[in-house]
């Protein structure tokens, strides 16, 4: 294996308690180790007057899958953005809102990143899920399978099995090769397939009889019963809606009293999602009816320390929405009159489809951006605050670092909402004109690395330039002591000179030059036999499934040849 010293750079690490020291960094063996350790043949990477950290850790976002698939054939017009021809090792990539699989392993590449978590897995349709990231090279993924409007944890829930409810998640996880609990719009996902929804916690589920309260509750138990590596991971309900943050602060104190469990280092019980679009005021869309409730919901989540979450911010693109939340999706399609798809998953899940446009001299569109740097600005924890754009639904993967721009600049912030058309409006109505704090490079390497390493359950492998740790390392063409213009924040942090991921070099002066040797992470959770579950299973089959138990789970053939099996014991 190769080594590697990446020399002279300004090394940004709050794992090691690093800021922006010079300090030389190693790789060897394909792990982090001691500057020391490494021979006089290793290749050394001259990071002068350029920023060093860990390779990025993505939380959030839709990369793989029939819904993004459905996507990427749904908006042919989408394929006229970004198309790359091959060039060297890259093979020629496409699409702007919903990429290719290989534009989105380059775009992370370049973006510095080394994993991310594919945030909602229909169960029935893994295989494909799977397949999808086979074909991604580069980046190390992960996907969550959507458990909060699927029958069995809906019967189990209602008469409170916990442990039938975790022996089925278990079991769940090892059929679809999944990392964890997706918990999207409890209830109101299986209730859209009687035209309704759950639009409060405590609305009742048609048939089921059981309130969004009891789903969440319950999948939050399940998932401490089992000690999983990452905590439940929630999409609320009555996402998007003006006046939701009442709902979203009674979501979040559902997670009261409870404790994480399990040997992976997490302190959180509680993830919420893209929480932007769920920290809404007021009444309407309007100017008049619209208000930030970013600082209500942050006043809560600052209180608290077992709840993290990310942020969700607008790009203010064209875009296209995707979400397992049926309902809000056609709600969606009302707004804009743009094409819409629907479709349901069996026993399991839901999805919909609608492109959207967040224009810059749009109110709305503006004022939710307002709310999602707020959110982050407001973070007093920066640990437990992750920067996504809950891509592609609030923007394109490839705008992070416009995202990080915003964060780390108040003159870029200011720049924006002066140029938008209702920018004083917005000032008006959301709290950005009060809010001058700047994100630092500090900051920025706990919401982009080390905090959802660690909430992931990864920390162990990931976030960190530590010995030990995976030899995942990226330098950025970005002078912290010469920047001072805005725009090169974007530009450095969407350009990486170097990725080193895995002890092997993937970007090389700003060039890809290698598909890597990219890993499926999953859960292997062992359980005590449960004969209730496993009846249970095997009847559901017979009666309602199209396909039969034989044929549903994902095979070797389906996942890339080096999986990294997570291995957790829940018999203890």
């Amino acid at each position: 294996m190769a080594e590697f010293l990446v020399k002279n750079g300004f090394v940004y690490d709050p794992v090691l308690g690093i800021n922006g020291d010079m300090v030389d960094v190693a790789v060897r063996n394909g792990k982090m180790v001691d500057a020391s350790d490494v021979g006089t043949n290793a290749t050394v990477i001259d990071a002068k007057g350029m920023t060093v950290m860990a390779a990025g850790v993505d939380i959030h976002a839709h990369i793989a899958g029939p819904k993004v698939n459905v996507g990427r054939n749904f908006r042919p017009e989408d394929k006229l953005f970004n198309a790359t021809p091959g060039k060297g090792v890259m093979r020629m990539g496409g699409g702007h809102s919903v990429p290719t699989v290989l534009r989105t392993a380059y775009t992370y590449a370049k973006m510095g990143y080394g994993f991310a978590l594919e945030a909602a897995m229909p169960p029935l349709l893994a295989r494909h899920t799977h397949e999808e990231m086979r074909d991604t090279p580069i980046i190390d993924e992960g996907a969550l399978p959507v458990f909060g409007n699927n029958w069995f944890v809906l019967e189990y829930l209602k008469n409170n099995e916990i442990e039938n409810t975790a022996a089925y998640i278990a079991w769940l996880l090892r059929m679809t090769k999944g990392f964890g609990i997706k918990n999207v719009n409890p209830g109101g996902t299986e209730a859209w397939g009687w035209g309704l929804n759950c639009e409060t916690i405590h609305d009742v589920v048609p048939y089921f009889d059981i309130t969004p309260a009891q789903i969440i509750k319950g999948l939050i138990e399940a998932n401490e019963y089992l000690g999983l590596p990452h905590c439940m991971h929630m999409h609320g309900n009555s996402l998007g809606q003006p006046g939701n943050y009442g709902i979203t602060l009674e979501t979040l104190k559902l997670a009261e009293g409870y404790k994480p469990k399990g040997d992976f280092g997490r302190d959180q019980v509680l993830h919420n999602t893209h929480l932007q679009f769920h920290s809404y005021g007021g009444e309407s869309y309007t100017s008049k009816g619209f208000a930030s409730a970013s600082k209500e919901i942050m006043n809560y989540v600052n209180s608290v320390d077992n709840i993290t979450f990310d942020t969700g911010i607008v790009t203010l693109d064209e875009t296209t929405t995707m979400t397992a939340d049926g309902p809000f999706e056609h709600h969606l399609s009302h707004m804009n009159n743009l094409k819409w798809v629907n479709s349901d998953v069996e026993l399991e899940t839901a999805a919909g489809i609608v492109p959207f446009i967040y224009g810059k001299n749009t109110f709305i569109a503006v004022a939710q951006w307002a709310v999602g740097v707020e959110l982050a600005l407001m973070a007093k924890d920066p640990m437990r605050c992750f920067i996504t754009t809950d891509a592609p639904n609030a923007g394109p993967l490839y705008r992070y670092p416009r995202v990080w721009k915003w964060l780390m600049s108040l003159k870029a912030r200011d720049a924006l909402l002066e140029d938008a058309k209702y920018g004083d409006k917005v000032r008006n109505a959301c709290y950005i004109g009060e809010l001058d704090k700047e994100i630092s490079l500090y900051e920025l390497a706990m919401m982009t690395r080390a905090g959802c390493a660690k909430a992931l359950g990864l920390s162990h492998m990931f976030g960190s330039l530590k010995p030990g740790l995976e030899g995942d390392v990226v330098v950025y063409p970005y002078n912290p002591e010469t920047a001072d213009d805005p725009e090169l924040i974007e530009q450095a942090f969407g350009n990486a000179h170097t990725l080193i991921k895995g002890g092997e070099q993937i970007v090389k002066d700003g060039e890809i030059v290698s598909n890597g040797n990219k890993r499926t992470f999953w859960v292997n959770c062992k359980t005590n036999e449960n004969a209730q579950v496993q009846h249970d299973i095997s009847e559901k089959f017979k009666k309602y499934y199209t396909v039969t138990e034989n044929n549903y789970g994902v095979s070797a053939h389906h996942y890339t040849p080096n999986p990294y099996v997570i291995e957790v014991d829940a018999t203890k």
